[in-house]
């Protein structure tokens, strides 16, 4: 009883991201709700607009009664009290400092989003799906697409018939 999280490509558009030479190196972090964080193992070189960089980034989240009872009940009081903000993974694209400049911070560029609410309404995981990432610092621009699979229905079912 998991949910199964693949984080493969992100293209950037042209934006302020794609110009800050600031900005060098991204990876992406997870988060479900305030639970669990993972991230890229790696932080690879920003995209020019228009190419893709391929994580290839593969994670589980267990979810089963015995060692995960906390994690049940939060995906069960998501699915049955609607709160809009803690019902979707969010992807966070991350700015690496470069080696050199390791008195900067990283710094967060731009949020995604998955609602596991939706997967279990329309009945239907995602697949290799592009999602729009959202500039960190005006949430209504577009900054690029992250490429994700999240399988998370079979263990939302699970849950619910309980």
């Amino acid at each position: 009883e998991k949910i199964r999280i693949e984080i493969i490509s992100l293209g950037l558009t042209e934006s302020r991201i794609t110009l800050d030479e600031t900005i060098q190196q991204l990876f992406v972090e997870c988060r479900l709700y305030n639970v669990i964080a993972e991230e890229t193992p790696l932080s690879l070189p920003k995209p020019t607009s228009g190419q893709r960089i391929h994580y290839n980034f593969s994670s589980v989240i267990h979810v089963d009664k015995t060692n995960n009872r906390a994690r049940r009940e939060y995906l069960k009081s998501m699915l049955l009290k609607p709160d809009l903000r803690t019902d979707s993974l969010r992807f966070t694209v991350v700015s690496d400092p470069p080696e050199y400049e390791q008195d900067l911070e990283c710094e967060d560029i731009g949020f995604a989003y998955v609602s596991l609410r939706e997967i279990f309404k329309k009945q239907r995981d995602i697949i290799e799906q592009d999602i729009d990432v959202f500039d960190a610092q005006d949430d209504s621009t577009v900054i690029g697409k992250l490429k994700v699979t999240v399988e998370a229905l079979h263990v939302l079912s699970s849950v619910y018939e309980e």
